[in-house]
């Protein structure tokens, strides 16, 4: 199955986009397309304690499924100043 994943901020810096299309196994959870992206990009693994992530706009926990077509969101913290 396939979904498109968003980068935002220094997520999206490291991986070169902000947008990305990847086939996961069917039954995957947002863990598993992190898992999938830290395989692609080493340098996003620093951020996974510190890191939001969503599913079809709504906030979601690593082990929450996902199914095909839908959008895993990663966004890193964020400060002010």
């Amino acid at each position: 199955m396939q979904v498109t994943i968003r980068l935002f901020a220094r997520l999206r810096d490291l991986a070169g986009t902000g947008e990305l299309a990847r086939d996961v196994e069917e039954g995957a959870t947002v863990g598993a397309v992190w898992g999938t992206l830290t395989g692609e990009f080493p340098a996003l693994a620093e951020y996974e304690s510190s890191i939001s992530t969503a599913v079809n706009a709504e906030y979601s926990r690593m082990d929450s499924a996902v199914s095909d077509g839908d959008e895993v969101a990663f966004l890193p913290p964020v400060s002010g100043g």
